[in-house]
């Protein structure tokens, strides 16, 4: 009996069928600079057709952890791609930078082409929020690596900024800290959630409320924070940002801040959204926990002079942004 790739698990000719049902997904994300089509050994970007005068890439790389779990048990996969671009292009952004273009890797088991075409279609959406191109990725196929369901994700996106423009700048005590409202977890503390559940025995196909399960709930995807607060930084009076993942906002916002600067929040000057309450409640965790696990409803923070302050809030309100002012500097 004669071997083939086929016989071992890895399918060519499913991975050409995907290629195909994915080029008009990945051609929607078409910007100035990209214009190469899929299928090629490596993805070209014209930089110098984006009109920057000393431009400095920057680059970010990520996943969206064990919310896949969620995804995959649910049989849900059409927006755990925005999360995949979400991650990568709102840690761009907090450079300064506008995100260009984006690649993803997609390794299943055995590759299914409806679910993964779902997948990329989610990809390309999330690009077209964050005006970047999808411009490659690959489609790894690897027997006995994963259970015959599950696939993983990474995504990795190239943005550029203005030397001069480098964020995040010299902050002062005094500087005010304006939150912007997350749309749920984001992708961030998944593996708590799941394991509060499961020592609740609840299930994602269990009731959150009236409207939803669990599961739908959970798989709200993060919000892309790209056009509202690259509007707000061209306006050149925000000194920092912080985009508000794993370790909350304990530990995010230092990263950005001056030496012997430090922020003092206000955690009462927002309401928690109320699947953070219901895990908190349900898993008994202490504020502490939550607020170094989740983002508990501040999904980017930004730093602004106080005499700017009314003018950045209009700003991003007019950007359809829920906006707080969440605390200070000292």
């Amino acid at each position: 009996m004669s071997s083939s790739y086929k016989k071992s698990g890895v399918d060519i000719d499913a991975g050409n069928e995907l290629i195909k049902k994915i080029k008009p997904f990945a051609k929607a994300t078409a910007r100035i600079g990209a214009d190469s089509e899929l299928g090629g050994f490596g993805a070209l970007f014209d930089l110098k057709k984006c009109n920057y005068n000393d431009p400095v890439l920057v680059s970010s790389t990520d996943g969206v952890g064990t919310k896949l779990k969620v995804a995959i048990e649910t049989d849900t996969h059409d927006t755990i791609g925005i999360d995949l671009v979400a991650m990568s292009v709102n840690d761009l952004i907090v450079q300064g930078a506008e995100p260009l273009f984006f690649l993803d890797y997609f390794a299943s088991s055995k590759l299914n082409v409806d679910v993964a075409s779902v997948i990329i279609k989610g990809i390309a959406e999330g690009c077209k929020q964050a005006n970047c191109a999808l411009i490659g990725g690959e489609t790894a196929e690897m027997p006995d690596m994963y259970q015959e369901n599950d696939y993983d994700l990474a995504g990795f996106a190239v943005g550029a900024v203005e030397r001069d423009k480098i964020l995040p700048r010299q902050t002062c005590k005094g500087d005010v800290l304006i939150g912007l409202s997350s749309s749920g977890l984001h992708s961030n503390g998944y593996s708590l959630a799941r394991y509060i559940l499961k020592q609740n025995s609840l299930k994602f196909s269990d009731k959150f409320n009236n409207h939803k399960t669990i599961g739908s709930e959970l798989l709200t995807p993060t919000k892309i924070y790209v056009k509202s607060v690259l509007s707000a930084i061209k306006t050149h009076k925000v000194k920092a940002l912080a985009h508000i993942t794993g370790g909350g906002l304990i530990e995010n916002l230092p990263r950005v801040l001056s030496p012997n600067i430090e922020a003092k929040i206000d955690y009462s000057s927002w309401h928690m959204p109320e699947i953070f309450s219901f895990l908190q409640k349900l898993g008994k965790v202490e504020d502490k926990e939550m607020h170094r696990t989740f983002n508990c409803g501040i999904g980017m923070v930004l730093v602004v002079d106080k005499n700017n302050v009314d003018e950045i809030v209009d700003l991003l309100k007019n950007c359809g942004e829920d906006v707080y002012i969440i605390g200070e500097l000292a």
